[in-house]
């Protein structure tokens, strides 16, 4: 059974950082991708980065480049998402999913979810 847990949400104020962590278990290679999503109040859910876990390849929304580093530690079969010069706008609940097949920024596409950590800017 593939089980996601998303964890290092929390208050930063703008121009802080914070580090999201998503410890993956269930899968018997490392040939998927995990992404982060997030979702604000009142908006749809969007993508914010993917890595593919065996070539390390990544991805990254326009609005989160620059700023925002995915890393996978395959030894700890954990993502990370390193999060600095944080915005008000980055305010809403973060998600990791997984999925074997793509690893698109589009969340319809992924079929693991782990459960929401928020993360809220304060301005």
């Amino acid at each position: 059974e593939v089980q996601l847990q998303a964890s290092g949400g929390g208050l930063a104020q703008a121009g802080g950082s914070l580090r999201l962590s998503c410890a993956a278990s269930g899968f018997t290679s490392d040939d998927y991708a995990i992404g982060w999503f997030r979702q604000a109040p009142g908006k749809e859910r969007e993508g914010v980065s993917v890595i593919w876990r065996s070539s390390g390849t990544t991805s990254y929304a326009d609005s989160v480049k620059g700023r925002f580093t995915i890393t996978s530690d395959n030894a700890k079969n954990t993502v990370y998402l390193q999060m600095n010069s944080l915005k008000p706008e980055d305010t809403a609940v973060y998600y990791c999913a997984a999925d074997r097949t793509t690893m698109s920024l589009r969340w319809t596409e992924y079929r693991f979810w782990g459960r929401g950590t928020q993360v809220t800017v304060s301005s």
